[in-house]
């Protein structure tokens, strides 16, 4: 019912910067929060950031937390990942995800829509 299509990822080195985007289509939800997870291969799904959709209100994970920023564009359907600082660590392959009501994050994806993902690679 609500597509997640991801785009802006790529290859860098430690210390640059990349921004991730995510258009939503679709139906979609008056209340529901959007935000950001990774997965490395061979690791389990990690909660990144989000954000809710109303109120724009901020969640990040402690891993990130002063180098990633989470944003929205309303009019666009769109919400944003600046990603700061990079490091090796961070790469993953990046999914969208779009939850309905006010939380998303670790244990909390109940019924999430996802994304088909974009890889971030972080050369040393």
């Amino acid at each position: 019912q609500v597509q997640l299509v991801e785009s802006g990822g790529g290859l860098v080195q430690a210390g640059g910067s990349l921004r991730l985007s995510c258009a939503a289509s679709g139906r979609t939800f008056s209340s529901y929060v959007m935000g950001w997870f990774r997965q490395a291969p061979g690791k389990e799904r990690e909660f990144v950031a989000a954000i809710r959709w109303s109120g724009g209100s901020t969640y990040y994970a402690d891993s990130v937390k002063g180098r990633f920023t989470i944003s929205r564009d309303n009019a666009k359907n769109t919400v944003y990942l600046q990603m700061n600082s990079l490091k090796p660590e961070d790469t993953a392959f990046y999914y969208c995800a779009a939850r309905s009501g006010s939380y998303l994050g670790t244990g909390q994806v109940e019924n999430a829509y996802w994304g088909q993902g974009t890889q971030v690679t972080v050369s040393s």
